[in-house]
């Protein structure tokens, strides 16, 4: 996480917020801002962590996941689920950000695992 950091702060120009864990999420995420562009940084947080099965498959780490910014979550999903797109849970959460967020299966994302958040 350190050297992703130091790449987008550095290298990149990028605004960056400190390391911060959301034990609710089972993550440390860094936040990343540039340009018109916001990027998270995930790291596992605990033995239970989301993102630790990713990991090991991918030792070097990569993309996890797309986030997109929809105006009313809800609806968003409502046309998804009429498109026969699943959801990985049945109700949205709150997610890193303080907003509701909900992720689709990446079997009907072409392989990408993507998460709404509502703007």
């Amino acid at each position: 996480m350190e050297k992703a950091t130091a790449l987008y702060r550095d290298v990149l120009g990028a605004t960056v917020s400190d390391k911060v864990p959301l034990p609710e999420h089972g993550v440390y995420t860094v936040f990343v801002e540039l340009g018109n562009t916001k990027l998270e940084l995930l790291h596992p947080l605990g033995e239970k962590s989301p993102i630790a099965g990713f990991l090991q498959k991918n030792k070097s780490g990569g993309m996890h996941h797309i986030c997109i910014e929809v105006d009313d979550i809800k609806a968003a999903i409502a046309d998804l689920k009429a498109k026969n797109i699943r959801t990985l849970s049945t109700e949205p959460r709150i997610g890193a950000h303080g907003k509701p967020v909900m992720f689709l299966h990446p079997k009907d994302c072409d392989g990408v695992l993507v998460e709404l958040e509502e703007a």
